[in-house]
């Protein structure tokens, strides 16, 4: 493995992740009309070649 180019390429895919994930929930809460409050979320990464699964939940505020 090139750690230099593992780090670059893992690197750009988790600002993929990252962006579209905050554009989906942010067109998800714009749907529900929720104004207020929390929302619980959870993200579940898998990667079927290296036997990986990954949860984070968590709760995001609306204000």
């Amino acid at each position: 493995m090139e750690d230099e180019k593992f780090n670059m390429s893992m690197r750009k895919f988790l600002k993929q992740v990252g962006v579209t994930s905050q554009q989906q929930i942010e067109r998800a809460v714009r749907e529900s009309g929720k104004t207020s409050g929390t929302i619980a979320v959870k993200v579940v990464l898998s990667g079927d070649d290296i036997d990986l699964e990954h949860v984070v939940e968590g709760e995001i505020e609306l204000g």
